[in-house]
């Protein structure tokens, strides 16, 4: 009995020793990352849980309100699941007013009515791809007798109030395709591609070839220089949601061969301008151009109260939106999700508002204190959105607990061999995410740098360097 007694004594000795001794290797590499000279003006903030217990591993810096940059997708993520659900889908519905006569006309409208979608058009899925949906609807209004449209092809786009943008993102961000806005209509994930031949020299004007997709609806101005060899994409594009006119400046290096990714001004315009396209290749005529309904509302036209379904497309689930939201970091999904979850619980849609929602949810589910969380986005683009790194990891420790936790934590990427969003923007680097320690230890763990200096690459090897203290 001794024996026993003295081997479990030993046994919690040693689970005790170990946990210290994990708390000192993260400590000295931390103190080291603080110490480095391109923090010199900056800050650096760790906040590391045991999920098991909920305590506190290692923390320093934990309770200061940082530029989270994407690592905020996490939390837009965890927000989404909890209140949708992993199996949430949008519907996308195309429907009719008015009536066909015996010759085929339709003497009314034709109406896509978006539930705020982000993967319409996207050609990451089987079923969303542009070329499957745009057969698809046309087959479903040829299969109605129409052959001709008397009316007009309108996007129903007035779920969130046409196409917008979250007030904090900036100019530069706007105009590509990261800083696309969105709608509640969206299409090809409300981008477009640019495709550009750079001159004879550096410092030539570079030649417009051509856009993919046709965009002939919008203007393109083009001031882009050829840049020097090796210099890459350095070109930026300038519009805003609802822009008629583009403008291409700065510079495409001269051994440069790629599409510039371009934000739509208004996604539910491209989308009602293509199926207008689609109709007219398949022998539908229409006589009138597209347009969009919340662009009618403006002009004091309302859509009818009355229209027959053609067709409900249902968009892949939250887990297969969150998969690509999170590996490829598409702030379009985040803004989506965000008014999904406005939508379902009730709220104004508006960024602003379910933001501040989203704060006082968090707070009042995990006793995270006002201030933690200052969200003014839902993808982590806005320079002014600010977390904690205790925030965030109790965020992602309550996610652990949850049964949708396997798709979320599938859906992150593996970064220095673990399981952990990235963040980046101007002078921010952040990693959030889940790890077990080689002691078979889990470890929920966030980390946030703010102001550095020196270069993205360098910076981000230091911080592996630290996050290797969890291994």
């Amino acid at each position: 009995m001794r024996c026993f007694i003295l081997a479990i004594l030993i046994s919690s000795l040693s689970l005790v020793g170990s946990a210290q001794t994990l708390n000192q290797k993260i400590g000295k590499a931390f103190k080291e990352l603080e110490n480095d000279p391109n923090l010199k003006n900056g800050i650096v903030s760790l906040a590391v849980i045991d999920p098991k217990t909920g305590e506190i591993v290692f923390a320093k810096n934990e309770k200061i309100g940082l530029a989270p940059a994407s690592t905020l997708k996490a939390i837009t993520a965890a927000t989404a699941y909890s209140i949708l659900g992993s199996s949430f889908t949008y519907d996308t519905d195309l429907s009719y007013t008015g009536e066909i006569d015996e010759n085929g006309t339709l003497h009314g409208d034709i109406i896509l009515k978006g539930s705020g979608d982000p993967t319409l058009g996207s050609d990451r899925y089987k079923q969303s791809n542009p070329d499957v949906l745009l057969q698809r609807w046309t087959a479903a209004i040829k299969s109605k007798g129409i052959k001709k449209i008397a009316g007009r092809i309108i996007g129903d786009d007035l779920l969130f109030n046409g196409q917008q943008a979250p007030g904090g993102w900036t100019w530069m961000d706007l105009g590509n395709y990261y800083g696309a806005g969105v709608s509640s209509l969206n299409w090809r994930e409300n981008t477009f591609n640019v495709v550009l031949s750079s001159g004879a020299k550096v410092g030539d004007p570079v030649k417009f070839l051509r856009t993919e997709p046709d965009v002939s609806y919008l203007q393109i101005l083009n001031e882009v220089k050829t840049g020097k060899p090796g210099s890459g994409d350095q070109v930026y594009a300038y519009s805003a949601p609802y822009s008629s006119v583009i403008h291409l400046r700065g510079t495409y290096a001269i051994d440069l061969n790629k599409k510039i990714n371009v934000s739509l001004p208004n996604g539910a315009q491209d989308l009602v301008f293509s199926l207008r396209q689609s109709l007219e290749e398949q022998d539908v005529s229409v006589d009138n151009e597209a347009v969009t309904a919340h662009l009618l509302s403006h002009s004091g036209t309302q859509l009818p109260m009355q229209a027959s379904l053609l067709d409900r497309y249902t968009s892949p689930t939250l887990s297969q939106i969150t998969y690509w939201f999170h590996r490829k970091s598409i702030n379009l999904y985040g803004e989506a999700l965000l008014k999904a979850v406005a939508i379902k619980e009730n709220q104004d849609p508006a960024t602003d508002e379910i933001s501040k929602w989203e704060e006082k949810y968090w707070e009042g589910k995990l006793g995270i204190q006002p201030g933690e969380l200052r969200i003014k986005d839902g993808s982590g683009l806005s320079p002014e959105t600010r977390v904690t790194t205790l925030a965030m990891t109790k965020i992602l420790n309550y996610a652990n607990t949850q049964p949708w936790f396997a798709s979320f934590q599938e859906s992150l990427p593996i970064n220095n061999g673990m399981k952990m969003k990235s963040g980046t923007i101007g002078g921010v680097l952040a990693y959030a995410g889940y790890h077990t320690s080689s002691m078979g230890k889990p470890l929920v763990f966030s980390l946030i740098i703010n102001n550095y200096t020196g270069s993205a690459p360098s910076m981000r090897q230091k911080m592996f360097k630290m996050l290797n203290s969890l291994k």
